[in-house]
């Protein structure tokens, strides 16, 4: 399969439009996990999706407080020289040392971040990353010009290709882009979370900012197989059993949303999955989406988004739909 490259905003790195999200590859026992995962299911994921033509990996070094970056760097060193991945990950969310519950904390104080970066490198086995975010705002009072320029400095010291903003708001990315120039931003996006539609990719477009979307499935709802049962069997500590997205009325409307898509996926002779990691990537700026999987079978699913163009038809059934269940808010389509 061929899959579609987009660059990623100025920073002279080409991306496919899909990449693996290695969240889930963390595994449990840590605050935003998805449960228990077998590695070795991660790793043949991983080469899988490679072998598919995705041209890179997204993790984070909070995923399983490390495991995910280290089980990354497994997949990755398997994988013959010419034909690795680029590796992106995330900094600034750690173990709250304050909180022996386990909680997390949004921490960009510079020598936290060094700190984190320098885990990441060596969990990952690289002498370079090829793009770092930081995960969070900071909520301990640092400055965003300052955490901005020690991943500036990362960059002028070789460690690092490209740096980027996860989960920023309009103002602090204007704040930063003032210190040096946001290489990349990654904000959730999907039909059920829309509102990146409404600002962060119009500015990430203006600016010359490349975009990666997370959860365009919507963490799993999006998808041909996800159904009640499902979530009621997932583990005690599956992150979804107390999200708004993943119960109540909320899992009712996106569920619909998700059923809406069928006439459209039958039409393409693909996976509901396809269908809404295509619809994100549609969207003038969005360079790729970060889809997640814990074992090829879930990548087969979603691999051919990554050459799927939807049509303006297309685009219209589904704004309809959404309008119509009345799920999320913010653009139903791109203007």
């Amino acid at each position: 399969m061929s899959l579609t490259t987009r660059p990623l905003g100025t920073s002279g790195i080409e991306i496919t439009t899909v990449g693996f999200g290695a969240w889930a590859v963390g595994g449990g026992g840590w605050e935003f996990s998805w449960g228990p995962q077998d590695d070795n299911d991660s790793i043949r994921a991983i080469a899988h999706a490679v072998a598919g033509g995705v041209g890179w990996i997204d993790t984070a070094a909070v995923y399983g407080l490390g495991h995910s970056e280290e089980v990354v760097g497994r997949a990755v060193a398997q994988i013959q020289a010419a034909d690795r991945p680029l590796v992106f990950t995330k900094c600034g969310l750690i173990e709250d040392p304050t909180d022996p519950s386990g909680r997390l904390a949004r921490m960009s104080a510079p020598a936290s971040l060094r700190k984190e970066l320098e885990g990441s490198l060596r969990r990952l086995g690289v002498e370079r990353i090829d793009l770092l975010q930081i995960h969070w705002p900071d909520e301990t009072g640092v400055p965003v010009e300052e955490s901005w320029a020690e991943m500036s400095r990362f960059v002028d010291e070789g460690k690092v290709r490209a740096i980027g903003l996860s989960n920023y708001s309009v103002d602090l990315l204007e704040r930063c882009e003032s210190v040096r120039h946001v290489d990349s931003v990654q904000p959730p996006f999907s039909m059920i979370r829309r509102g990146a539609g409404f600002d962060i990719i119009p500015w990430a477009a203006a600016h010359g900012t490349g975009v990666i979307v997370y959860s365009p499935m919507g963490s799993g709802i999006l998808t041909d197989t996800f159904s009640r049962e499902r979530l009621e069997a997932m583990a005690p500590d599956d992150w979804r059993r107390r999200s708004e997205h993943h119960t109540g009325e909320g899992l009712t409307r996106n569920l619909a949303i998700r059923d809406a898509l069928r006439p459209v996926a039958t039409r393409h002779g693909t996976t509901v999955a396809a269908v809404a990691v295509a619809w994100a990537v549609a969207w003038p700026g969005v360079s790729g989406a970060i889809v997640g999987a814990r074992n090829p079978g879930q990548v087969d699913g979603w691999m051919p988004a990554g050459s799927l163009e939807l049509t303006a038809a297309d685009m219209d059934e589904i704004a309809a739909a959404i309008e119509r269940i009345g799920a999320g808010s913010a653009p139903v389509r791109p203007a």
